[in-house]
């Protein structure tokens, strides 16, 4: 975790001046489990958007296996002051690990702290390449996964 955080702090400190922040919060499908860091969905959207003109900067806060009681108690190391927006992804690993569902409280803080979330469900997996283990998907459905949450993210940065 602190590698994340720290991680997090560098490509807050080396974003473009005046780029718009995007933190993606989630589990393995946020992080990019077995695919490479690039291309992940929070790398391919970063791609996408700057590709449209944007001037953004897309952090990837996922760790593989975590939960959103984990998410709520990293959100303030995860996403610091300056954040322009949330893709916030809870996955599934609260029902695989009877952990309880603490989305509605990491949606609650980050909007008293003006942030807006763009929530991503596990529907939006479905009809999209997964790799083998049928979970985590494959470079392909991450960019299409990244299509599909570019409009949004644009829609909040006023791109």
């Amino acid at each position: 975790m602190a590698a994340v955080i720290l991680a997090a702090f560098f490509l807050f400190e080396t974003a473009p001046a005046g780029a718009a922040t995007i933190v993606a919060l989630g589990a393995s499908n946020t992080y990019g489990k077995g695919v490479a860091r690039g291309q992940a969905y929070p790398a391919q959207l970063e791609a996408i958007l700057r590709a449209k003109g944007a001037n953004v900067r897309v952090v990837n806060a996922g760790i593989n296996g975590d939960t959103t009681e984990g998410m709520l108690r990293r959100l303030d190391q995860a996403v610091p002051k300056g954040t322009s927006a949330v893709i916030l992804q809870p996955g599934g690993n609260d029902r695989r690990k009877g952990s309880p569902d603490r989305t509605s409280e990491i949606q609650s803080q980050l909007s008293a702290r003006g942030i807006p979330v763009i929530m991503i469900p596990n529907s939006s997996f479905r009809g999209l390449p997964h790799q083998p283990d049928g979970q985590h998907l494959t470079p392909e459905g991450y960019h299409m996964l990244a299509e599909q949450v570019a409009s949004q993210v644009a829609g909040v940065i006023g791109r």
